[in-house]
Order: C-alpha cells, then sequence, then structure tokens
C-alpha cells in the first residue's frame, strides 16, 4: 500500500487532470484529493473524510455509489467477454438488450440508438449525422448548428463550439465557423428586470429569429439545447420557453438535439427532460444517467425522420463511414443494463422528483432571503444558489473575489460538496438520485452555515 505522500507525489509530477489550473496543481498549490470508495450519497478519500457528494460526480452518479448489482454485472461481462467491436452487424447480448432498454424508454418518434463512450463523442456523431443527412437531401448549404450561451456540449472541436462558456473557447480557436449562438433562457439575468417571464420567452423568440435571418434558414441544420441549462449555471427554462422555440424550429425546417447528458435517465423527475418539457427532438444525447457513470458509455437516439433518411444514404452510398473502437462496449452496456434495472426497482425517477422538490423547498426556506442571495432555483434532483453583491440594485460580486468557490470550500469543511459553477458566482448542486430527505436537509443546513460564514 502506497502512503499519501508517495501517491500525491505521483499525482502532481505525473497526472494531468482536466479542467485543472497545470501550474497551481504540479507545484502543490491547487487542492487535490484522491478518492478511494463510496457508498450511496458519500464518497471516502485516503485521508479518511467521508464527504456528502452534492454533485454525484458530475451530475452523473445517478444510482449512488457502491451498487454491488452493476460492479457484478461488470465483473460478469469482462469474465465471459470483455470486448467484441460493433461494427458491420456485429453486436452482443449486453448492447443489444440496452439498446432495447433506452428505446422502450426515450420519447415517442425514436428510432434507434447508437452507443459511444462520452456525451461529447455523442454530440459529435450527432453532427456528423445531421451533416449527412442534409447532403443525402441534397441540402450542402444547410449545415450550421445554433447553440446558446452557457449551453454546455462537450470538449471536442464542434463540441467545445457549441459550449457557450469562454472558458471552453479561450485560446483553443473556438468556436468553429459552422456554430453560431443564440441568447440563454436564463431569466434571472435578463437584459431588463421589468420583463416578465412571458417578455422573455419572447425576447429569446425575437433572438432566434434574427439569428435565422441574418444567416438563413438554408444554411441552418440544427439547434442544440440542454432541457435545463446544466454547467451554465443550472437554470430551468422560463415557462413556455421549449414550446416557442419548437415553433420557430419546425418553421424553418431546423432540427432540435436535446442535450440530455445531465437531465436523461430520471434526474428531472422524468426519465428524460424532453418529456419533461414536452420537447420533440430529432436527436437525443445521453450519457452520464445511462451507467451511472459505473462505465463510460453514451448514447444518440435517433428519431424517426433523421432514421429513414440515412438509412436511404446507404442504400445510395454504401457503409457509412462513421464508427469508434469502442462503440457498444460490452462492459459499458452491461453496466448500462444493470443501472437501468437498479433505476426502476428502486423508484429513482419518482425519488428525484419528490425529495429534489424537498430540497429545493429547503434551500429557498434556509438562504433564499439572505441580502446576498440573488436567487434559488432547480428542477427535479437539481438546484442552484446564486450570489450577488447586491441583489436589490442587481449587481454581481467582482469574479475576482471567488465568492462562490470561497463558499463551496467552507461546505467542504462541512463534509458536504457543492460546485462552484462557471460565469458567475453560483453554487450548484445534482446528488444522486437516492438522496433522502436526511441527505438533503444536511446539504442546506451546511449550505446556510457556509454561506453565513463567507457572506455574513
Amino acid at each position: 500500500m502506497l502512503t499519501n505522500d508517495e501517491l500525491a507525489k505521483w499525482d502532481r509530477e505525473s497526472f494531468f487532470h482536466p479542467s485543472t489550473h497545470l501550474g497551481q496543481f504540479a507545484r502543490g498549490e491547487a487542492p487535490q484529493r484522491i478518492v478511494t470508495g463510496g457508498s450511496g450519497c458519500h464518497i471516502h478519500d485516503r485521508d479518511g473524510n467521508k464527504l456528502l457528494d452534492g454533485f454525484a460526480g458530475l451530475y452523473c452518479v445517478n444510482v449512488g455509489y457502491g451498487r454491488q448489482e452493476i460492479a457484478e454485472a461488470i465483473a460478469t461481462q469482462a469474465r465471459e467477454l470483455a470486448y467484441y467491436h460493433s461494427y458491420a452487424g456485429h453486436g452482443t447480448e449486453a448492447a443489444i438488450t440496452l439498446a432495447k432498454m433506452v428505446m422502450d424508454r426515450a420519447p415517442e418518434g425514436m428510432a434507434r440508438v447508437y452507443f459511444g463512450l462520452s456525451g461529447s463523442d455523442a454530440n459529435e456523431t450527432n453532427i456528423k449525422l445531421i451533416w449527412y443527412y442534409n447532403n443525402i437531401l441534397n441540402r450542402p448549404k444547410k449545415k450550421k448548428i445554433i447553440s446558446r450561451w452557457r449551453g454546455y456540449h462537450g470538449s471536442g472541436l464542434i463540441t467545445g463550439s457549441m459550449t457557450g462558456l469562454e472558458l471552453f473557447h479561450k485560446k483553443f480557436d473556438l468556436p468553429l465557423e459552422q456554430v453560431i449562438h443564440t441568447e440563454a433562457p436564463y431569466y434571472f439575468r435578463r437584459p431588463d428586470a421589468a420583463m416578465s417571464e412571458a417578455d422573455f420567452v419572447g425576447h429569446c423568440v425575437e433572438k432566434l429569429e434574427a439569428l435565422i435571418a441574418e444567416h438563413g434558414a438554408d444554411t441552418i441544420a440544427a439547434f442544440i439545447g440542454e432541457p435545463v441549462l446544466g454547467t451554465g449555471g443550472i437554470v430551468p427554462p422560463p415557462a413556455g420557453y421549449w414550446p416557442a422555440i419548437q415553433e420557430v424550429l419546425d418553421r424553418h425546417d431546423i432540427l432540435l438535439i436535446a442535450d440530455e447528458v445531465v437531465t436523461g435517465f430520471g434526474r428531472l423527475g422524468t426519465m428524460f427532460g424532453s418529456d419533461h418539457y414536452g420537447m420533440k427532438p430529432d436527436l437525443i444525447t445521453s450519457a452520464k444517467g445511462l451507467t451511472s457513470a459505473y462505465a463510460p458509455l453514451s448514447a444518440s437516439i435517433v428519431g424517426q425522420r433523421m432514421w429513414d433518411v440515412l438509412a436511404r444514404g446507404t442504400d445510395e452510398n454504401g457503409v457509412m463511414g462513421h464508427g469508434w473502437t469502442y462503440s457498444a462496449h460490452p462492459i459499458g452496456a452491461a453496466a448500462g443494463v444493470a443501472n437501468l434495472k437498479l433505476i426502476d426497482s428502486l423508484g429513482l425517477v419518482e425519488n428525484a422528483g419528490t425529495v429534489g422538490a424537498y430540497l429545493n423547498q429547503r434551500m429557498t426556506a434556509a438562504v433564499g432571503d439572505h441580502a446576498h442571495v440573488g436567487e434559488v432555483r432547480g428542477e427535479g434532483m437539481l438546484c442552484a444558489v446564486e450570489l450577488m453583491a447586491d441583489r436589490d440594485a442587481r449587481r454581481f460580486f467582482d469574479p475576482s473575489e471567488g465568492k462562490g468557490a470561497k463558499v463551496v470550500a467552507a461546505m467542504l469543511k462541512r463534509g458536504v460538496i457543492a460546485r462552484a459553477m462557471p460565469q458567475g458566482d453560483i453554487l450548484g448542486f445534482a446528488p444522486p438520485l437516492c438522496l433522502t430527505r436526511d441527505e438533503a436537509d444536511q446539504i442546506v443546513d451546511v449550505t446556510a452555515e457556509a454561506v453565513a460564514e463567507v457572506l455574513g
């Protein structure tokens, strides 16, 4: 067994961590945590700390930690068949079974599911399929993708471009020219405080219509959006937003990609966010909750009208040249089958709705009236607390003060993990869907204590 000091040294000298300040980490100036185990909603580290994980890893451990049913399914699959590819009609029992289970749960109008490894690669797949689709329909100019500022869709080239957060563009030569951005449905940060929700929805529609007019509908292939903005601030849409956007897209023959990497498989108290908001997507991106991150796996769920054109395309042009070596990896698929069975048997979709609502209600009661809390918002098992220097004047803290990060650090000292969201002083919560009311109380109580410590 390595000592903590020895492993920590190897970590700083050898491991290139994602989304990390590289210089500070290498020099030992940034925090480090080596996680060794987990159970339910808690993780454990090598220093003996037990922490309530209020963010489910990265929105992804839906069923909670330590589920032996998934571990056993992974082990059994690895012993029987650790790998075989899915090219040219090859399949495994696990992948075929999972595809059927996903389609049984998918919103109406979906036709097939393609498995990758991450939400990023699923969105890369989606864009390639959309470009292929429009080429088969002899619309070679119809290729641009509309995303939204503050949206998160991955860290690749096209997916990082669709992500509407400065951190993911800065010094990477992104966004690529095929991606254009429109207004985020972020009512709290509306341009005019006097706007009603209906007024703001109208404003978002006007911005979208103007963007389409500027570029021409004949150049725009698709619109991508998360049912609830995730990394951009955990922002549920204002009432009526998705029906209004859907009408514009339908009128201009623009496909809709519902990025459900966060919301898919129960987080909003419904199996999919598309069902929750009445969206009619042509493609659905999913990952995280598909296996509860026990193994890497993503899914691009393809709608019927797209599928028909894709099939026609291969009739006309032969085999479609797209695939990943690890597409439909049998170990990931086995984890997915066991995971979806657990989500059903434990009633986790319902629990996300009821305990999630309780978490949001209690958080609003505990800190909603604080002088430096501008808003408490959430939906299902998602919750955010937005901090402000002066809420009456709608004045935000200077980013250099790092108030959100300081509150999150104060929570960590008290045994609860929250996330300091980018582009704002926003405390983010996305606990495992198995969260209990007592654990929700702990999250809320610790948040209130930390806010009082940092902000008075």
